[in-house]
């Protein structure tokens, strides 16, 4: 059992019981839990914790907990609704602000007990090199200044660290170029906050993460989707959208993009920049999957960055994916006056990235640990990529034809049949026991076709996703159709 699973579980037992005790009266000792519940005093610990946030109890130092007086009933909480008139009320000729964060929290949100996750975007337990990160942080904290505060744009060896990632070493960029972000999300919001002024359009993949959008959207700016297909997004549309919308900024993935997987082919990795250059646009690359190449992925092209002398690129790098949710840690490359501005909106925005994560982000990837976890990381992706592969092609329902998987990333994009609900289709396999992603939230606007995301990462390994894709297409509406 999780430690995190026990801690809950607790919680509801000693909920379930506190209509014995009566208002302020003792509840049983930690001691006397941990042997009842056969569960370590960490446990006690956080689950009583819990249960004190819920405000249901009152944890009293050196004396114990003790159950809660009851809360207070019928007080007036007043009228709220005029909120609704001020969040939506817009000055005249800006784009409405939509603050929507359903995409995003669907790839978020725990699904429930015994359920196959195949829609989350983060590594299992088993691969996120917890061992490493722990001794990492663990060094940092003890370090000389380890809790001073950091330069607002960073500690100057990890930018150094990021400049030769992302230039691979040919010395274009500098530490001077960079400015560490508190993960990849955090850089999104703060590129899209310095490039595009609210009511102006910005440039995004069709379909593309649902992270984009939302931050646009909330920041007052509109998507405008430009088509990918099976080579990265299509620079004949993209100079159409420039020239129609009047955008200044485009925001894409050329590295096995989300949700397609798809690559930016090498001809259109000149084309897009030239039809940037040509808009006097900025291409804002979101590079999240340069450390998710699968086992047998081919080597991949360099970013776009490294091949940009004039500053038409700002990039986006982050460690969280390669190592851990909670492990958020990034970067902004960017040259001339808008990397100015960049630092100023991060500033205003968060002042700075914790001292010990930048510490700990440069101990890690400085070790030899590091290379080694992302060589164990690109095998089980190739074997998890494998297991889906074979899973999807047993029992395909009718008229599904499942597309080539790519080699790199954490993702699979099913097309489905015409006039499917995607929606109801997710909700059946829920209940079913595995969660997948409608692609509806992927889209700036009308989706061409429905569509699922199926995740390979998140699952505790190739045979729970063998048996999460049995139970999706268990729940298909028209059942199995050939094998």
């Amino acid at each position: 059992m999780k430690q995190s699973s026990s801690e809950g579980e607790l919680a509801a037992l000693l909920r379930g019981e506190l209509h014995r005790y009566s208002a302020g009266e003792k509840l049983p000792s930690s001691r006397a839990l941990v042997e009842r519940f056969r569960v370590s005093p960490v446990t006690v610990t956080r689950a009583l914790a819990a249960l004190a946030a819920e405000g249901l109890v009152v944890t009293r130092p050196g004396a114990g907990a003790f159950r809660a007086q009851p809360r207070a009933t019928g007080r007036s909480t007043g009228d709220t609704s005029w909120q609704q008139v001020t969040l939506s009320a817009e000055l005249s000729g800006e784009v409405p602000r939509t603050v929507e964060a359903g995409g995003v929290l669907a790839t978020l949100a725990a699904p429930p007990p015994g359920a196959v996750e195949l829609s989350g975007g983060y590594l299992p337990d088993g691969l996120r090199a917890e061992r490493a990160l722990a001794a990492a942080l663990a060094r940092a904290g003890r370090r000389p200044g380890a809790w001073d505060r950091p330069p607002v744009e960073g500690l100057t060896d990890l930018r150094a660290w990021f400049a030769r990632e992302i230039d691979g070493g040919t010395g274009t960029l500098t530490a001077a170029d960079v400015l560490v972000t508190a993960g990849g999300q955090s850089a999104i919001t703060t590129a899209l906050r310095a490039l595009a002024p609210p009511g102006s359009p910005v440039l995004v993949e069709s379909p593309t993460y649902p992270g984009i959008l939302a931050v646009a959207r909330a920041s007052g700016v509109r998507p405008v989707p430009v088509p990918v297909d099976v080579e990265g997004i299509r620079p004949d549309l993209l100079e159409r959208a420039f020239s129609a919308s009047g955008a200044r900024v485009l925001i894409c993935q050329p590295l096995h993009q989300n949700p397609t997987g798809a690559v930016l082919a090498p001809e259109r990795r000149r084309a897009v920049l030239a039809v940037a250059r040509a808009a006097g646009a900025f291409v804002v690359e979101d590079d999240y999957a340069r450390m998710l190449a699968h086992e047998d992925a081919p080597p991949a092209p360099p970013p776009m960055a490294a091949d940009d002398p004039d500053g038409t690129v700002v990039h986006i790098r982050s460690l969280t994916k390669a190592t851990s949710p909670s492990f958020r840690v990034g970067a902004i490359a960017a040259r001339g006056p808008v990397a100015e501005r960049l630092r100023a909106i991060q500033t205003v925005e968060s002042f700075f990235v914790a001292r010990p994560l930048q510490e700990a982000a440069l101990d890690l990837v400085g070790g030899p640990a590091w290379p080694r976890h992302l060589r164990t990381v690109a095998r089980e992706l190739r074997l998890r990529r494998e297991a889906m592969g074979a899973a999807l092609a047993t029992g395909t329902p009718q008229g599904v034809a499942v597309p080539p998987l790519p080699r790199g990333g954490f993702h699979v994009w099913l097309p489905l049949p015409d006039g499917t609900d995607e929606t109801a289709l997710a909700a059946a396999a829920l209940g079913a026991g595995v969660s997948v992603a409608p692609g509806r939230p992927y889209f700036a606007a009308e989706p061409p076709a429905p569509f699922l995301r199926l995740g390979i990462a998140s699952a505790t390994g190739p045979r729970e996703i063998a048996e999460g894709v049995r139970r999706l297409y268990a729940s298909w509406p028209r059942g199995r159709a050939h094998s």
